[in-house]
């Protein structure tokens, strides 16, 4: 009898394609945290850079090998869908990267670190649900990883509600206001896309549960 769990185990070559897009949304995410964390490096993007590029790479990989194959474990669709999501992580990541270069000296004595340690959960928690789909029948282990996702998410929406209530306070000039607002907007991000990517992933198990 066909097996979609059969197919899409261990020798599935999308799975491992996933798996390395996980690792390289994982280590981008990973870059940019280190940027938050570690200012005096925001002037090298070139190890985040390379793990961007090293993502699309993989990504168009995928969806050169969906063409070129007729049976797949899991529908065509959502493997793409999930691709996606992943490359949407990345690009979010970089794209703060870019900002937190550009930022310089405006974020000097502010503290990042929260919303830095939920964006390093949240990459964590996807890169542990697409290693998952390994064992698509433990909805549960899935599941639980995607309730961290929102958890995370409700967490990061609360620290964006009261970092705006000080910047619309006046607690800084209006110029470091917008630049601060852009940056913690943009941390949010990462965590949103995340959050979605987890959604693809738990649609993706309950279709084939």
């Amino acid at each position: 009898m066909f097996s979609i769990q059969q197919l899409f185990s261990k020798g599935d070559r999308f799975q491992e394609l996933l798996e390395t897009a996980a690792r390289e949304t994982h280590e981008t995410v990973r870059l940019a945290i280190e940027l938050i964390k570690l200012p005096q490096k925001s002037q090298d993007l070139d190890d985040l850079i390379l793990a961007r590029r090293k993502g699309k790479k993989i990504s168009e990989q995928i969806r050169t090998e969906l063409v070129r194959t007729f049976i797949t474990g899991l529908e065509r669709e959502d493997i793409e869908s999930l691709a996606y999501g992943l490359s949407r992580i990345s690009k979010s990541a970089e794209k703060l990267a870019e900002r937190l270069v550009l930022a310089g000296p405006h974020l000097d004595g502010i503290d990042f670190c929260k919303p830095a340690d939920m964006m390093g959960q949240a990459t964590d928690a996807i890169q542990g649900m697409v290693r998952q789909l390994r064992d698509i029948k433990d909805v549960e282990k899935i599941k639980t990883f995607n309730d961290r996702l929102q958890l995370l998410q409700a967490e990061a929406d609360g620290y964006m509600i009261a970092f705006l209530r000080e910047l619309f306070g006046g607690k800084y000039e209006p110029h470091r206001s917008m630049v601060l607002k852009d940056i913690c907007e943009l941390m949010e991000k990462v965590i949103d896309r995340c959050h979605e990517a987890g959604n693809s992933i738990m649609h993706i198990v309950l279709k084939n549960s």
